[in-house]
């Protein structure tokens, strides 16, 4: 079985095909390398997949169409993990055509080559933020995701209504997984825990939105990537005429205060934090809290990690990144 993971260079992609090589399937993966964060710390995960023979990379972007289907033309690609996407959703106020570029046009691209190339189970990042700044919490996949409050989210949104369309008239087996705020080692710098790490070790002050009042649904690495994994052996099938198709929140269903988080860092770094308190940022929300009940009954999926540990975690391999 060979296994296609889109995106391979980024901090899911990467943890994902870690530990597909270490239960010794076959891996190929794909990014383009952007400069949206840094292209080093890329270039570091990659280094640490390589050390994989089962495990070949190549420089690609999935908005090149020709490109794509050349590289599926020529691996025989079963599975497909789709994790490439133009993230953030603060950049996506100010670049509003990178989000097009690659969370539409490259999404239609994938599609189009899964079909095109029969594959068994297309699996596709989808995130929280589809549902918005609604009230009612534990998100649960079937509320209504109809107001996005980004761009990003409305392409998001977007990718989970063409793969339905996708799965209805091709039968096209396709589970789209919600993310909710995974963080842990080899992280995305322009990610809380990174931002809020760093300037508590430089000493300077920490931006604090909404003066504080946030609540975010913390989810540790290891936990994702060993739903991801999961999910991917257990492609949906056709019932009572449906199509091949689901959609699920991946997440650790226990939202944190922001503050209290801030403070997790604290302790784990053994330094008070600087707070600069701001008001609320446009594209932001209130909060999130995945309902991962669906999850559950599916695949047995139970988040193991404990914030106050997987905060540590993470500062004690960032303390040794920046060293390094």
């Amino acid at each position: 079985m060979c296994i296609l993971i889109t995106g391979v260079a980024g901090f899911i992609g990467s943890s994902v095909a870690r530990q597909l090589c270490q239960q010794g399937l076959e891996v190929v993966g794909i990014d383009n390398l952007n400069d949206y964060y840094s292209p080093q710390l890329k270039q570091d995960r990659l280094s640490t997949l390589k050390t994989f023979p089962q495990f070949t990379f190549y420089s690609l972007d999935i908005a090149d169409s020709e490109g794509l289907n050349a590289l599926f033309r020529d691996c025989s690609f079963t599975r497909v993990i789709h994790l490439a996407a133009q993230a953030g959703v603060r950049y996506s106020i100010d670049h509003p055509q990178a989000y097009t570029l690659s969370n539409l046009v490259g999404f239609m691209n994938i599609l189009e080559a899964c079909r095109h190339h029969q594959i068994a189970h297309l699996l596709f990042a989808s995130s929280s933020s589809v549902y918005g700044n609604q009230k009612k919490v534990p998100f649960s996949e079937t509320d209504t995701t109809d107001s996005p409050v980004s761009l990003y989210a409305a392409t998001k949104k977007a990718n989970e209504l063409l793969a339905y369309s996708y799965s209805h008239l091709y039968q096209l087996p396709v589970t789209g997984l919600r993310f909710f705020t995974v963080y842990g080692p080899w992280g995305r710098p322009d990610m809380a825990p990174w931002l809020f790490t760093r300037a508590i070790l430089e000493n300077r002050p920490i931006k604090v939105f909404n003066h504080g009042q946030l609540k975010r649904d913390f989810t540790y690495i290891d936990d994702i990537v060993s739903g991801v994994n999961n999910v991917l052996a257990m492609p949906p099938v056709s019932l009572n005429s449906a199509p091949p198709y689901a959609i699920y929140n991946i997440g650790n269903n226990q939202p944190v205060k922001l503050l209290d988080f801030i403070a997790c860092i604290e302790r784990a770094c053994g330094k008070p934090a600087k707070l600069e308190m701001l008001e609320m940022q446009p594209g932001d929300v209130y909060q999130t809290c995945a309902d991962i009940t669906a999850l559950q009954q599916k695949t047995g999926f139970a988040p193991q990690t404990p914030l106050e540990q997987g905060i540590r975690e993470f500062v004690d391999w960032y303390r040794h990144y920046a060293d390094n």
